[in-house]
């Protein structure tokens, strides 16, 4: 997202024990659903730490830094020729499956045949969304995105109280979302849990790290398989604390089981093609923003992954 206007001040002593998603609402002029958002996408700073939660209260004294996207970042155009398959939809939530290859949003590189462009051509109603602040004009009804070589399941808010409740429940982490992975080697442990925070890597700005400034980050997992090989594999099953860029490729190469195929954080493998990689999104569950039902959803290995 391209950073625009940026608002900075000294939490004066009528907001301290204010909430922060109130407190930017108040000092940026803008909705408490965009003061959400602007945290869930990590632009809102105090004392130059990036907020995690809209409820933490500000303390009199810090200061609240806000940085505004560019209001002039072109909106993207609906796309009809792009593939994926809408698993739900409804008046407020959508959820879609996404195959591997696909991009979530424009960035460097890819400006056209997104995952966004596709979306606007199927709901030409999440427009609205960045008509009235409440999403970046590449992301609307964007909650949580997946990388280019993963597949799988994807929630989409529809208006604006649905992407600020859905927003919510990832940062409360009642948003399930759970992973299917092929890992290098034979893991130990059953299940366990990974608990490290990742940044951008200083040796590599396009790759990320364990940093000990990063943002913090915890990935439990759990063994469904092992596969002698040559060479050992297996297979987890994985479930995010937290929603980090890269994080389960990540975590999983600390410890020294990088995802099959990942040529970024381990070794490519041809039989699965070039930027795939054996990691699909199998299950996502949240709660409906205006029903209170729950709603539970789960997506298939793709055929790719099933034949490798």
């Amino acid at each position: 997202m391209t950073d625009g206007e940026t608002v900075s001040v000294e939490v004066p002593s009528l907001l301290a024990g204010v909430r922060v998603d109130r407190g930017v609402a108040m000092m940026a002029d803008v909705s408490r659903t965009v003061a959400a958002g602007l945290i869930a996408a990590g632009r809102v700073l105090v004392d130059d730490e990036v907020v995690q939660v809209g409820r933490t209260e500000l303390r009199e004294g810090t200061r609240l830094t806000v940085l505004l996207p560019d209001p002039g970042v072109d909106r993207v155009e609906p796309e009809p020729g792009v593939v994926f398959e809408v698993v739900h939809a409804d008046d407020d939530v959508a959820v879609v499956d996404k195959p591997a290859g696909l991009v979530v949003h424009p960035g460097a590189g890819h400006h056209e045949g997104t995952l966004v462009g596709g979306l606007l051509a199927r709901f030409p109603d999440l427009a609205q969304l960045v008509e009235g602040g409440v999403c970046a004009a590449d992301r609307p009804g964007i909650v949580h995105r997946l990388d280019k070589g993963t597949s799988g399941l994807l929630a989409v808010a529809r208006t604006s109280a649905a992407y600020e409740a859905l927003v919510a429940q990832l940062a409360a982490r009642t948003m399930e979302r759970r992973y299917l992975a092929l890992v290098e080697g034979e893991v130990a442990d059953e299940r366990g849990e990974v608990d490290a925070p990742i940044g951008r890597s200083s040796r590599t700005p396009t790759k990320m790290a364990i940093a000990a400034g990063g943002k913090p980050a915890r990935t439990g997992y759990t063994v469904r398989e092992r596969r002698a090989g040559p060479p050992p594999t297996t297979l987890l099953e994985l479930s995010l604390q937290s929603g980090r860029t890269h994080q389960i490729r990540v975590h999983m190469a600390a410890i020294g089981h990088p995802v099959v195929g990942d040529a970024r954080y381990g070794t490519p493998d041809k039989r699965l093609g070039s930027g795939r990689f054996y990691l699909h999104a199998f299950r996502l569950a949240f709660t409906h923003p205006v029903s209170g039902q729950r709603l539970e959803f789960s997506s298939e290995l793709p055929e790719d992954l099933r034949n490798y």
